[in-house]
């Protein structure tokens, strides 16, 4: 007669499935439904009105869930933070794969793509510009490091796509970078607190808003790299 020792059976990598799904793909799928539920919170009521408990219930996890996930209210808001500007670098950089490559559809491609994975759901922008500002040293430093990113990312454009003579130029073109960066930025949020938002007509006026202010970014690099080669 022969014994079976279950201590030898092959188990899943991730343990006992439930729903189909292993422990990681479940914790996977908590901290989806936390942060979408953050999202529509805070976008609602702002994150000082937001409370963990009104998360977990509108995700339907519990309170021990949400603290597996995340140590406080601003390590959740962080990775909201993070979530969101993933998704704007995400579809920035498929857009400008689809691109032509040819300057000018290059820089339209990019601001439009920027305009829409803010403003297309009026919430993101609420939520991460409207939220962000003054709530946390730690919430201030991730805001900083995405706007860093971005700006990196405009300049590695203003050096790929011509915009800067082959010779260098005589300006500190990362500050340049960051400083333009403010400036959209802050156009996207001045024109969420004046305009009804949501509209394809609107959008289009915030991203002719958006090319005229780079247009004249990028006639100040052409007239310093002119100045910078004489």
């Amino acid at each position: 007669m022969t014994s079976t020792d279950n201590s030898t059976k092959p188990r899943s990598e991730g343990g006992r499935r439930i729903q189909g799904l292993d422990a990681e793909q479940r914790r996977a799928r908590r901290r989806d439904q936390i942060l979408s539920a953050a999202f529509e919170l805070i976008a609602a009521d702002g994150y000082v009105n937001t409370a963990i408990e009104q998360i977990c219930q509108t995700a339907f996890v519990g309170n021990k869930a949400f603290y597996e996930l995340f140590d406080s209210k601003e390590a959740c808001y962080l990775a909201l933070l993070q979530q969101l500007s993933d998704r704007s670098q995400q579809a920035v950089a498929a857009a400008l794969m689809e691109s032509s490559g040819e300057r000018d559809e290059v820089i339209s491609v990019v601001i439009a793509t920027f305009a829409h994975s803010l403003v297309d759901d009026p919430r993101v922008a609420k939520v991460t510009f409207g939220e962000a500002s003054g709530i946390s040293a730690k919430v201030e430093k991730q805001r900083r490091t995405n706007r860093r990113w971005a700006a990196q990312f405009l300049e590695t454009l203003w050096r790929e796509y011509g915009f800067v003579p082959e010779g260098g130029i005589d300006i500190d073109l990362h500050a340049l970078a960051v400083s333009t960066i403010g400036g959209l930025f802050d156009t996207v949020a001045d024109w969420l607190h004046h305009t009804d938002a949501g509209t394809s007509g609107e959008i289009d006026t915030l991203i002719r808003d958006l090319m005229s202010f780079a247009d004249i970014v990028h006639l100040g690099l052409a007239a310093a790299g002119a100045r910078s080669t004489k």
